[in-house]
């Protein structure tokens, strides 16, 4: 049995919508924190258990059984998340999985300027430590988070952010559409996978030039210091180690970490992958429309 974890979030639900394209629902199995939120998969035959990664009886509950486990990473940074996921691989190999997946991220290394991608190295390590067979999903940076940062711009006319460099912005749908290509070909990549990218790496000036572009209004894009943009950050009530953890994306950005371009992804999905410009154009035509 195929046992996915987060199947309730964002990119763990359309992986296992996708799964189920490909293999039957009673090969699937989810473990999620609240199973309630995932009895539209229950109705179809998937197999829902409760099991959160601080959890260890109901991890092993939840992955009794497994062939493989898909360890979807949890939204957090720092040591917190890495105690997480080893406790999520140690359950996994208790389980007796021939193969433990993990949705890691481009640019996973001990020196990433950026703390989640040291985080997901060191999960990786933990995956190789824990001698059964796996494969780290190098995930391109999710198109979502791009969203995130225009949106107050969109509203005021000017995207004031750090310096920052390109990035491959990639969507969830791609992504999720990959993992699960992988999950039904069992063993199809060994340890960490290419880059899994869109065609393009963008910065914000031109995420900026495509708003412009869709909107029909000026909207700049303005520079502002690392020690101005983390101020305004602790200002409004962001804590300061959090406020430090997103200028190591702008760093890592700006260093070319997350610039790369591969054709990983549009071979697993058997399609070029979702432009951001197009994520942009969709979501902000949306919005125009509300």
């Amino acid at each position: 049995m195929i046992i996915v974890t987060g199947a309730t979030g964002q990119l763990g639900r359309q992986i296992v919508e996708r799964l189920l394209l490909r293999v039957p629902a009673d090969r699937v199995g989810v473990s999620v924190r609240d199973p309630r939120k995932a009895q539209a998969f229950a109705d179809r035959g998937v197999r829902v258990r409760r099991g959160g990664f601080g959890e260890a009886d109901g991890l092993a509950h939840a992955f009794e059984g497994a062939s493989q486990v898909l360890v979807v990473s949890v939204d957090r940074m720092g040591d917190e998340a890495v105690r997480l996921h080893r406790s999520a691989i140690d359950a996994a190999v208790a389980a007796g999985a021939r193969r433990i997946l993990y949705t890691s991220h481009m640019g996973a290394g001990a020196a990433s300027r950026f703390q989640a991608c040291r985080d997901h190295a060191a999960t990786e390590q933990a995956l190789l430590a824990s001698g059964v067979p796996f494969t780290a999903l190098r995930n391109g940076f999710h198109a979502a988070s791009a969203l995130q940062f225009l949106g107050h711009g969109v509203e005021s006319g000017s995207l004031v952010l750090p310096e920052d460099g390109p990035v491959n912005w990639t969507a969830h749908a791609d992504l999720a559409d990959a993992a699960a290509a992988v999950l039904a070909d069992e063993g199809r990549f060994d340890g960490p996978t290419p880059p899994l990218t869109s065609a393009h790496a963008l910065t914000f000036a031109d995420i900026a030039g495509i708003a412009t572009e869709v909107t029909g209004r000026a909207i700049t894009r303005t520079v502002a210091s690392d020690d101005r943009f983390r101020d305004q950050l602790v200002g409004n009530g962001v804590p300061a180690e959090s406020a430090d953890q997103l200028l190591g994306l702008f760093a890592a950005a700006r260093s070319g970490e997350f610039a790369a371009v591969d054709p990983t992804l549009a071979t697993l999905i058997g399609r070029e992958p979702t432009a951001l410009s197009a994520i942009l154009r969709e979501d902000l035509s949306a919005d125009d429309g509300r």
